[in-house]
């Protein structure tokens, strides 16, 4: 795609996210990696009302090229691309069931949910459970790019969840599939639950 293209699936895809209520206000960004940067939504924007020529290019080193000022979590999104080299988009949400489920005190922290349906293992995979840093916070891109050698995605304590993908397209998918299993998640707590067993995960686990 050209960066027009990709700048105009950005908004697509924000609208589509906050218009279904994944994200609200001003939360959540999303970034896309570029040959010599990236480009991300800018800082204080609604995913439901962003310009494609409002949206940040930064450099390889993270300086403003073009747009409005960055996310102030764009280094998020920079720390988990050094360590995911094949991965060329990233979406981060406030999403209301991830962000239930990472409040939790029971939960595993080397992997927040369980394998309750296919779909999830092949888009997600396993889920770490990354400690909580206040907003803005640069100890964040050292936690997250050290859960990303591992794991495509990652679960923010008391935040939200991060994943990326090899296309924008396919990082949107993994996180609404990601946010569906949170919620099954919570709903199915406290009953007697079926999961798929290890060997069944295991065959299916993209991570």
């Amino acid at each position: 795609m050209s960066e027009r293209e990709l700048r105009e699936q950005i908004v697509e895809h924000g609208r589509s996210l906050y218009a279904r209520g994944l994200t609200a206000g001003s939360s959540g960004n999303i970034s896309v990696r570029l040959p010599d940067g990236m480009l991300v939504t800018p800082t204080n924007s609604c995913l439901g009302r962003l310009e494609p020529d409002e949206i940040t290019k930064l450099d390889s080193i993270g300086n403003v090229i073009s747009g409005r000022p960055p996310s102030k979590e764009a280094f998020l999104h920079q720390a988990y691309y050094q360590s995911r080299q094949s991965e060329r988009a990233v979406v981060h949400l406030h999403s209301t069931w991830s962000v239930a489920v990472s409040c939790l005190t029971d939960i595993n922290p080397n992997d927040v949910l369980p394998p309750i349906t296919a779909y999830f293992v092949m888009r997600v995979g396993r889920l770490p459970l990354i400690p909580y840093f206040p907003p803005g916070d640069e100890q964040l891109a050292d936690a997250v790019a050290r859960v990303a050698r591992v794991s495509r995605g990652a679960l923010l304590a008391n935040h939200g969840p991060v994943i990326g993908a090899v296309d924008l397209d396919q990082a949107v998918y993994a996180i609404e599939e990601l946010e569906e299993t949170a919620k099954l998640f919570m709903i199915l707590r406290g009953l007697p639950t079926r999961f798929l067993t290890a060997s069944q995960a295991e065959k299916l686990n993209p991570s």
